[in-house]
């Protein structure tokens, strides 16, 4: 890498590195305190909670693997897991038979409500310690400005 890269934006650079840094850290505690534990990736719990925000539950394969920034071969993988565990369930649709849904079933939803009020102690932890509540809702308001970091998020 030139030094003229590592010197040109210095300011974004160290942004980046902690965003990067951040992420490692909160992904990692997120696992070993909440996820793994109850044998779900990441991708799995993110997979879930926007199942569990749609309307019915329910999205089509295609739009979770936008949501979830995967291939249709990776949501497809991700998804044949969850159906497994008996957290989801493929659904035709009645109008367009090259349509399936991913829906949430009441065990998806019901492990979903115990590892999202995990989640949310945890992440609470994390946070608190470093930032006041006000802190918080700027970062994320911040955060959510960066290019396609606002849609699809998990935030409402």
């Amino acid at each position: 890498m030139s030094s003229q890269v590592l010197t040109a934006q210095p300011i974004e650079l160290a942004a980046f590195a902690r965003l990067m840094r951040a992420h490692t850290v909160l992904r990692r505690e997120l696992e070993a305190e909440v996820l793994t534990p109850r044998g779900l990736t990441f991708n799995d719990f993110e997979a879930l909670l926007h199942l569990g925000r749609a309307d019915d539950n329910r999205l089509r394969r295609i739009d979770l693997a936008e949501l979830l920034m995967l291939s249709p071969s990776g949501v497809t993988r991700l998804l044949d897991g969850l159906v497994e565990s008996g957290m989801i369930e493929n659904v035709s649709c009645a109008d367009d038979a090259r349509v399936t849904w991913a829906k949430l079933t009441a065990e998806g939803a019901q492990t979903l409500e115990c590892v999202g009020a995990t989640h949310t102690q945890v992440m609470r932890s994390l946070f608190q310690g470093s930032f006041d509540e006000g802190e918080v809702a700027q970062l994320s308001e911040l955060l959510g400005k960066l290019p396609g970091v606002g849609e699809g998020s998990c935030s409402g």
